[in-house]
């Protein structure tokens, strides 16, 4: 790097909104990657698309009422998180209910924006992600997920483990199931919401399920996955979000380019030979909570 471009970087660097971006992505490092481990736990790859859509619905609501289009959004995913959760006792499982819960809010969605009058490329456009524009606000939710999410794995590490191992396994282990999938949705709802507004809601991925899907590889215990998945995340945002800016790229982007670099180099590496966190999860007794 020549020293113009340290010095221009370096200047970057001092601006308010620069720094409150680089600050919500080191926050959305520690929680945003967890949350991508259980989504591929529970094999629910839609979730990031059914959010998306439940998002905008939100915003569609929020735009005709005059309210907060994020906290609508925040609040329209929460409870779709919520709603969908019974759904994981049929036969397709929670893949089928997000499945279902997108084309309802879709539907839901352009008939509110229809119906209202409003404009809906302007509803459309708050879904792009704008990380310039993060607030206190976001930050500090970020900041709480970051806690919860993390603090809810430490806490239940075990009964977790059973669930994203093997539903069935964990009901005859004594897990509530039920009410820890109920929880574990509506996390899953909130944090990939938040997700949209740093990177816009087709860009989701780059916080939350590649750093999990490095971690997987990676890891030799759900907790080792979980410490695998905050550190690429924590990597992965800060170089991608460098990187733009050194170049004036969309961080965006760079971001889904940095961490498919580094899932693409993870699986590049011969895999080792170790137990798999499933098999001991199998094999380990839910904790008495």
């Amino acid at each position: 790097m020549s020293v113009l471009a340290a010095a221009d970087l370096g200047q970057l660097l001092q601006l308010v909104p620069v720094q409150r971006a680089g600050v919500a992505l080191l926050v959305a490092a520690i929680g945003l990657p967890v949350i991508g481990v259980v989504i591929v736990g529970l094999d629910i790859m839609p979730v990031r698309f059914a959010m998306m859509h439940v998002a905008l619905l939100g915003i569609a609501v929020a735009l005709l009422t005059g309210l907060d289009p994020m906290l609508c959004a925040l609040v329209a995913c929460a409870l779709a998180g919520a709603g969908v959760a019974p759904l994981a006792r049929t036969p397709d499982g929670l893949s089928g209910a997000m499945g279902l819960l997108m084309s309802l809010a879709i539907a839901a969605a352009l008939l509110v924006l229809a119906v209202s009058g409003v404009n809906a490329a302007g509803a459309f456009a708050l879904l792009w992600g704008s990380i310039l524009s993060v607030g206190s606000a976001d930050i500090w939710l970020l900041a709480a997920l970051a806690v919860a999410v993390p603090g809810l794995f430490w806490w239940r590490r075990r009964d977790i483990a059973l669930l994203l191992y093997d539903r069935e396994l964990a009901l005859s282990s004594g897990v509530r199931v039920e009410r820890l999938t109920l929880l574990l949705l509506v996390l899953v709802a909130v944090s990939v919401a938040e997700a949209i507004k740093l990177t816009g809601a087709l860009l989701v991925d780059a916080l939350t399920l590649l750093p999990a899907l490095a971690a997987r590889r990676l890891g030799r215990s759900l907790s080792s996955i979980i410490l695998w998945a905050v550190g690429t995340g924590v990597v992965v945002n800060l170089a991608g979000f460098l990187i733009a800016l050194r170049f004036d790229w969309p961080p965006g982007p760079v971001l889904v380019l940095t961490a498919g670099v580094v899932v693409l180099a993870v699986h590049l590496v011969p895999e080792r030979r170790i137990s798999s966190w499933r098999a001991s999860a199998s094999t380990s007794l839910p904790s008495s909570h």
